[in-house]
């Protein structure tokens, strides 16, 4: 998922587009039926470059017909798999996800975690973290959850200390500990990276990162793990449908060594396997 600054303008037109399922809707409930193609809904990069490079790939061999269908909001790929439009969906994190039922009324679960789009925290003006002078400024993004996951990333790495439980939904007031006495700077998520000649530091969400020619794995001086993230982009499917043999072949193709590979060489850090 990419750009979480646009979860809240999602979930407000959520209500709006449930009311009109059947419109978005197919003539053949394609989640019910097992024999036909599993028709997945996706965000146009990385997830539905990953399904196709598995539906070009690995799929035919595994028996599965897979179909992939892109959509550039976060709203429909759940509506349309609440009403069976589509049989799966990939495109969002466990936090939105839980998120959007609690809120619409929904009934889609996980099937499986596949790719972290990792945070970092990026200069202009140092080489390393601990490099940062007492009373540096850091921009983090401004909307809740990657508010949060900037402060967790440096408390992960010891640079500053929060408050036990916070999770993402931290904020600068839940900070215990600040040994550099760092400053911090509340920005738009996509006005991070631009804010890199002002600031010390600034953490970036990683489709930000790729946009203005940074390289995670190489320029981050701190990285987001991707092992056991819980904002790991996943494969959902509406509750009852996680035993479709479909989805279940899907899921071990997306957590194989190939696409393990694929997602390390076609996006050199600034995408990571959650697996």
């Amino acid at each position: 998922m990419r750009n979480t600054a646009k979860f809240t303008t999602a979930v407000l037109a959520a209500g709006a587009l449930t009311l009109g399922l059947t419109a978005c809707g197919s003539d053949k409930d394609s989640a019910s039926d097992t024999s036909g193609p599993l028709v997945v809904a996706a965000s146009p990069t990385p997830h539905a470059e990953i399904l196709d490079y598995v539906k070009d790939n690995l799929a035919k061999k595994a028996g599965l017909d897979l179909e992939v269908k892109e959509f550039t909001d976060y709203v429909t790929p759940n509506t349309a798999t609440e009403d069976g439009s589509v049989g799966a969906n990939y495109f969002q994190t466990q936090p939105y996800l839980d998120d959007f039922n609690k809120k619409n009324g929904t009934h889609i679960v996980s099937v499986v975690d596949v790719h972290l789009e990792p945070l970092g925290l990026y200069s202009h003006k140092v080489k390393k973290a601990d490099d940062l002078k007492s009373g540096a400024t850091v921009a983090v993004p401004n909307d809740t959850v990657n508010e949060g996951r900037a402060l967790q990333l440096l408390a992960s790495h010891g640079i500053i200390t929060l408050k036990d439980g916070v999770g993402t939904a931290a904020t600068p007031a839940d900070i215990t500990k600040n040994p550099k006495n760092l400053e911090f700077k509340e920005l738009e998520a996509a006005q991070t990276p631009r804010s890199l000649d002002d600031v010390d530091a600034a953490v970036v969400n990683g489709n930000y990162a790729i946009e203005a020619d940074l390289k995670p794995a190489q320029d981050a001086l701190v990285l987001e793990s991707a092992k056991g993230n819980p904002n790991s982009n996943l494969l959902a499917v509406k509750e009852g449908h996680e035993d479709d043999p479909r989805v279940k072949k899907l899921a071990e193709l997306l957590n194989s060594p190939e696409v393990k590979k694929f997602i390390e060489d076609e996006y050199a850090g600034a995408v990571l396997p959650s697996f």
